[in-house]
């Protein structure tokens, strides 16, 4: 029995395919405000099972206040996630698009020093958050 060898996928259509899924969950965020109810947006996780609030937690509250042009507000919602994550997100998703427009694939490794920074980086502000209420 012969092995079925399925086609495998240009390089751009993963990250193409990413930013077509990211303009459509902007559109319908730019029309939906997170703080109302009645909306297909889920709750965090974390906080529904223990009232902590997690490193993302505002983050949907920061982007429809960002695709808005509220800066003030989206700072309120999370500030670090708009400080660190953000640039960081955008930089790599620019980059994998970038890698494969050009027809290569992108796989970002990350030094395990990194790796610890951006966790050690996420607990800290996980505690800072709940310690301040």
């Amino acid at each position: 029995m012969r092995a079925i060898r399925r086609p495998v996928p240009h390089p751009a259509v993963p990250p193409l395919a990413a930013l077509a899924a990211g303009i459509a969950a902007g559109a319908y965020l730019w029309r939906t405000d997170p703080r109302e109810d009645g909306h297909l947006l889920p709750r965090c996780p974390v906080n529904w099972a223990t009232g902590l609030l997690c490193p993302a937690c505002g983050g949907t509250r920061m982007a429809y206040d960002l695709l808005h042009g509220d800066l003030a507000a989206a700072w309120h919602d999370n500030a670090a996630l708009l400080l660190l994550g953000l640039p960081l997100a955008l930089w790599l998703t620019g980059r994998w698009l970038y890698e494969g427009l050009c027809g290569r694939r992108y796989r970002p490794r990350a030094d395990p020093r990194a790796t610890a920074a951006v966790l050690g980086s996420a607990l800290l502000w996980t505690a800072l958050r709940n310690l301040a209420g």
